[in-house]
């Protein structure tokens, strides 16, 4: 509703906002993804050239190992003519071997032996505990300041065990960095264009995810400005039981309200007959029709008090009756009411018998309309009775032809008796088999009633004690 001199505030695009979040949540996951996988990636790939170049290396090594010879004097000597690789004959070629002795004091002379390609330079590696040959990986700055990769063992003079000897092969790492700086390139570059695509398929797969979404909002408002009375659209089967439900809620609230429509109408037929003998009386009224009239009144005001208490019962019924949780005590209902009856036809002696299971019995209802019902079928019941009422109560577990465990009550009477042709008019409203009998045609129906709107039923047949029997079906409660 909105304030006069206003206009209403125009609808919330929530779909749109939703629309932002998800397309951010997403891209912010994929970027996460792409970037630990470039980290990854990247890491992978300058281990294994790493990897590759040490084990080239180690064959230079091996090869360096294989071509050391010592002569008569124990001193060690290449011959540079044997080595394959050229690069250890041209200056800074980045590729490099030395050899340092190593006295048993410790010290060490470095670069006894080494290839041309060191020129007037020699490697200065820290002295390092190898056992013989042992192989330990270092890095280090070499000629001209380029990083180098040094692999080293240390070995021993054929004859002479007091003479160990250092070999040293290393290589310029700037190739390898640099392989391994272009391929970060293009894989950052690659996982940039991949980004831009994934967040345009990120958007597309938002945009039709969400058109679903937009078509319920439109079928939505149809039914806000009365264009549908419900749901109408073709729906994905995701969203397909969320419209099915909101129909079955928009049915539910259409026959409340149809319901409550043909109440009011019942409610005001029901009134207009006692009103209208009330009114013809009252025109009618002579001296001589005084106790008569008082006689018609007092009759009238109890049928038009029995027609609103069934009226706003069926109302208070139709309101709670699908209300979960509600759970209510069979056994003091019922000897509540025994006590009640046996006071109100004290003057007839009638044994009213009650026989109940062992068990606890609990009604998925209230305690109100349990009363009611029951409240009817034994009142009925005394009224036809010649001298015993009986009233069993039994449960029925859930699959004996129902989806839920059943209260069955029986209320049995030794009176006439109603004929197989009858009973259905019986349970009419208003409809009454014998006006000898004080009443107003309502109990039966009144139970009827109530039950059907629980979902239980009442079901009129011949009775052991030879006279009705009443037999009430509602739904049960777990006893915990």
């Amino acid at each position: 509703m909105s304030v006069p001199g206003t206009s209403p505030a125009p609808p919330v695009h929530w779909s749109r906002s939703l629309r932002v979040r998800l397309l951010a949540v997403t891209l912010a996951g994929v970027a996460v993804a792409m970037v630990l996988a470039g980290l990854v990636l990247s890491g992978l790939f300058r281990e294994h050239v790493q990897q590759q170049f040490q084990a080239a290396l180690q064959l230079q090594l091996d090869q360096i190992t294989a071509r050391l010879e010592f002569d008569a004097q124990g001193q060690p000597v290449i011959a540079a003519e044997a080595l394959s690789d050229p690069r250890w004959l041209k200056p800074y070629s980045g590729l490099y071997w030395q050899v340092d002795a190593m006295a048993p004091d410790g010290r060490e002379r470095a670069g006894v032996l080494r290839s041309r390609s060191l020129w007037d330079t020699s490697l200065a590696l820290q002295v390092d505990a190898l056992a013989d040959g042992a192989v330990h990986v270092h890095e280090m700055p070499g000629p001209q300041g380029a990083p180098l990769l040094v692999l080293e063992r240390t070995v021993r003079a054929e004859g002479v065990h007091a003479a160990r000897w250092r070999l040293m092969v290393a290589a310029d790492l700037q190739t390898t960095q640099a392989a391994t700086a272009r391929f970060t390139g293009v894989l950052a570059l690659s996982l940039a264009v991949l980004l831009v695509l994934l967040a345009a398929a990120a958007w597309a797969q938002v945009a039709v995810g969400l058109k679903p979404l937009q078509a319920l909002q439109r079928a939505v408002q149809d039914v806000q400005e009365a264009r549908a009375w419900q749901l109408q659209g073709s729906f994905p089967a995701e969203v397909q039981p969320l419209v099915d439900d909101f129909n079955a809620v928009l049915r539910r609230h259409g026959e409340v309200v149809e319901r409550a429509r043909i109440q009011a109408g019942n409610l005001a037929h029901a009134l207009k007959t006692p009103l209208t003998v009330l009114d013809n009386a009252a025109r009618a009224q002579t001296p001589t029709h005084g106790p008569e009239l008082g006689a018609l009144v007092r009759e009238q005001v109890v049928v038009a008090r029995r027609h609103i208490d069934w009226h706003l019962a069926r109302s208070r019924v139709a309101a709670s009756a699908h209300l979960p949780g509600q759970r209510t005590a069979l056994q003091p209902v019922v000897e509540g009411l025994v006590r009640v009856m046996n006071k109100v036809h004290a003057d007839r002696a009638l044994d009213i018998s009650v026989v109940q299971p062992p068990v606890s019995l609990f009604f998925a209802g209230e305690a109100q309309d349990l009363q009611e019902m029951l409240g009817n079928l034994l009142d009925n019941a005394c009224k036809w009775a010649q001298a015993a009422v009986r009233l069993q109560m039994q449960l029925l577990p859930a699959g004996s032809g129902a989806a839920q465990p059943q209260l069955v009550v029986a209320v049995d009477d030794d009176g006439p008796g109603i004929d197989a042709a009858q009973r259905d008019q019986a349970l009419e409203r208003g409809v009454r088999l014998d006006e000898t009998v004080p009443g107003t045609g309502l109990g039966l129906a009144i139970v009827q009633d109530l039950a059907a709107l629980y979902g239980g039923r009442l079901d009129l047949e011949p009775a052991g004690l030879g006279g009705l029997r009443a037999t009430l079906t509602l739904p049960a409660a777990n006893a915990h």
